[in-house]
């Protein structure tokens, strides 16, 4: 009997250990997800946009605001006092409420213009002049991706429509004063794009040599095109259609077989004439 107290007191000692072990790692899980808690919820004050601000605007007072932001999602390089912003201007738009970074800015001493920023590492900003009609009628805006066509004479003197570039970014849309051949001044709409060197190089030549038109993409297409270009052959003897290359499917319907030549004799005022049309004699 003497020995059943004995192994009582064992196990209530051991159930004490046991009870004091689990209470110590209880309190150590709590004490981390406590600070765990803390430093989410912990708030810094920096600037934020109080309205939206265009990219190229210069910021006031209006336009900026101190917000308590989440400390563990400060954004790196945010300013932390109004009077760092103001007069600054800024190299992207800013929504409303989004933070203002040191990135999102024209750096202090730097150059006025924005559009040297806004330029992707290892590419350049080309401006070429196009007419409205080319321009897409003034709908083209910075941000929308386009294609680019070159309209020109080809080595046998036919002229040639062609796509040549894919997918550009537009910086920027403006105006310039040229001189016409009739020696007025004229306003000429220009784009500038976001092109590689190599594509800066085949867009200098495509300007000189031919005439450039450009095609507005849908938002979000990226998908590349292969065209073999249009000549005056292709879109009047064969609707645009060209021959598949072996193992691909044909682009358009088959060609079909180019019109005997004839002539045609033209009458105009007391001058006779006559025209050639078609194809093979």
């Amino acid at each position: 009997m003497a020995a059943k107290p004995r192994a009582v007191l064992v196990i209530g000692v051991i159930a004490v250990i046991i009870a004091g072990v689990a209470s110590i790692f209880l309190y150590s899980y709590l004490k981390t997800q406590e600070e765990r808690v803390g430093r989410a919820v912990a708030t810094r004050r920096i600037v934020a946009a109080a309205v939206e601000i265009p990219a190229g605007a210069a910021i006031g007072a209006g336009h900026v605001a101190i917000a308590e932001w989440p400390e563990a999602s400060v954004p790196q390089g945010a300013l932390v006092s109004t009077g760092e912003a103001l007069g600054r201007v800024a190299v992207i738009g800013i929504q409303r409420g989004d933070s203002i970074t040191e990135a999102k800015l024209v750096p202090k001493g730097g150059p006025a213009g924005i559009l040297s920023y806004r330029i992707p590492e290892g590419h350049r900003a080309m401006t070429v002049g196009v007419d409205k009609v080319s321009g897409v009628a003034g709908f083209i805006s910075p941000g929308n991706m386009v294609d680019v066509i070159v309209t020109a004479t080809a080595g046998a003197g036919e002229p040639i429509s062609k796509i040549f570039l894919q997918n550009v970014p537009i910086l920027a849309t403006g105006r310039i004063i040229e001189q016409q051949q009739g020696g007025e001044p004229a306003e000429v709409p220009t784009v500038t794009l976001d092109v590689t060197p190599q594509d800066a190089e085949r867009l200098a030549l495509a300007s000189s040599q031919g005439k450039l038109q450009l095609v507005l993409r849908r938002a979000g297409d990226k998908v590349e095109s292969s065209t073999a270009g249009a000549t005056i052959q292709r879109v009047i003897y064969y609707g645009g259609a060209v021959k598949a290359a072996p193992g691909k499917k044909a682009e358009a319907k088959a060609e079909r077989p180019m019109p005997q030549k004839f002539s045609v004799e033209v009458l105009r005022s007391s001058t006779r004439s006559v025209e050639s049309f078609g194809g093979k004699e």
